[in-house]
């Protein structure tokens, strides 16, 4: 062991010497990593690997400053106070400041948290303030005090919030709530935020107000921190209090809701986000999120809420975000129903085609014969898509029907679908058709390029 930590430091000053970088990297991330940072051999050369490592953190470029600090924070104590140097030092690289100050807070020392400070409140550099309150939010609970300081100074406090919202710790709740109404919208927010993620009492009341802030930043992170708290749905009626912001003056907020929404589930909350779906004037980025809210709810009415949304809207966006997110259903009491959704659109999609060949119509709804969904390939390539995720075997023969298509990609998805459901099944099956007479011309072309490219 000694011979060999002999041998890579001699390696590394040779390769230093050479000014080979990459080699210096490699050989001080053996030394560092590779051993005991106890080792006596370690310990003995750990002067001189800390001025090695501290010269390739100087001389390297973005990628190899980015492997050096792990070496650093390996080095242990010894590496805080020159780094605290070159955080100090507003004469140097920026981006050397930029490592030495995310460095400093990987140690997670309390000598390293007065320097950070100080640079938050004196350094006028914004980036490099943003990287040493990330560093104080890393360093956790050491770092609280000095953070809750930092709070009642109006040029410190955004970065202070910020940074003690990295620091999931129940202490930090305290600071945060006195913050909550400040004059600031970001400070209100960021500290809404951050409380968020605790289940302390005083919490949920802090959101309650917000939702009726004056900025929509604020309302935004009130609704999406509700959305955590589905725990609270019947006590705080949140289903009832969040369904205004499905209509609120702002666009994220709405979107927010929708997602908060199905996260409280129920289905008074599938009909309220039906509703919001189905009216004219929703924009169309509103349906999107809303179409994907009902598939989270994950209830049998939700997913009946996207099939009569899908024969009452006229948007091919729309359809198609519905018969994708049908196919993305996991829950396993709900891909049977959300399978058979899918069965009876595309029912609905091959009837005209059925017809004309004519094939049985027992099977085909006559009320939807005129969708104008019919002819448009993509939601059938959706479709056979999402018939494929769900593998459900009753979905085979009418995958089997769309090979019959006209488009290349209708059918192409629909042999993946096959293939996906049951690749050796569904190939016999086929194999058998090929010699069906009865079956249409179109029909057998598409089953022959099925089986080529199987």
């Amino acid at each position: 062991m000694v011979s060999n930590i002999n041998q890579l430091l001699v390696q590394a000053q040779t390769a230093y010497d050479a000014a080979d970088w990459s080699s210096v990297i490699q050989y001080l991330q053996q030394l560092i990593l590779g051993a005991d940072s106890e080792h006596p051999e370690i310990v003995k050369n750990q002067e001189y690997l800390l001025t090695l490592t501290l010269s390739m953190l100087e001389m390297g470029d973005f990628q190899q400053r980015w492997e050096i600090t792990k070496v650093l924070t390996h080095l242990g104590k010894i590496a805080i106070p020159p780094l605290i140097d070159i955080l100090e030092d507003e004469d140097a690289e920026e981006e050397l400041r930029w490592y030495a100050a995310r460095t400093l807070g990987e140690f997670q020392h309390p000598e390293a948290i007065a320097p950070l400070v100080e640079l938050l409140k004196t350094d006028e550099d914004e980036e490099l303030k943003a990287i040493a309150a990330t560093a104080l939010g890393q360093m956790g609970t050491v770092a609280i005090t000095s953070l809750t300081e930092l709070l009642l100074d109006e040029d410190t406090r955004l970065l202070a919030v910020r940074s003690l919202s990295c620091i999931p710790q129940p202490e930090t709740i305290t600071p945060l709530l006195s913050v909550v109404q400040d004059p600031q919208a970001a400070i209100r927010a960021a500290a809404i935020e951050a409380l968020s993620s605790f289940h302390d009492e005083r919490v949920p009341p802090v959101l309650l107000n917000a939702l009726d802030d004056i900025v929509a930043t604020v309302r935004r992170a009130a609704v999406l921190g509700l959305g955590f708290r589905p725990d609270l749905r019947q006590a705080l009626d949140l289903v009832t209090r969040l369904q205004p912001k499905l209509y609120d003056f702002n666009l994220e907020v709405c979107c927010a809701a929708a997602v908060s929404l199905s996260r409280m589930g129920g289905d008074d909350a599938a009909k309220y986000l039906f509703d919001l779906l189905i009216s004219p004037d929703t924009p169309l980025p509103l349906q999107l999120e809303t179409i994907r809210a009902l598939s989270w709810v994950g209830t049998p009415s939700s997913l009946e809420y996207l099939q009569t949304a899908f024969n009452q809207i006229t948007s091919e966006t729309l359809w198609q975000e519905i018969v994708t997110v049908l196919g993305r259903v996991q829950k396993p009491h709900l891909t049977t129903p959300a399978a058979e959704i899918l069965l009876q659109i595309l029912r609905c999609l091959l009837y005209e085609t059925l017809r004309e060949r004519r094939a049985s119509l027992q099977d085909a709804p006559r009320t939807l014969t005129q969708h104008p969904a019919t002819e448009i390939a993509n939601i059938k390539s959706a479709i056979a898509l999402s018939l494929g995720q769900l593998g459900k075997m009753q979905a085979i023969e009418p995958l089997i029907s769309l090979l019959a298509d006209s488009n290349a990609s209708v059918r192409l998805h629909a042999i993946a679908a096959l293939k996906n459901l049951d690749k050796e099944g569904a190939h016999q099956q086929l194999q058998q058709l090929t010699n069906n007479a009865t079956l249409t011309l179109d029909l057998h072309q598409g089953i022959a390029i099925a089986l080529a490219e199987w």
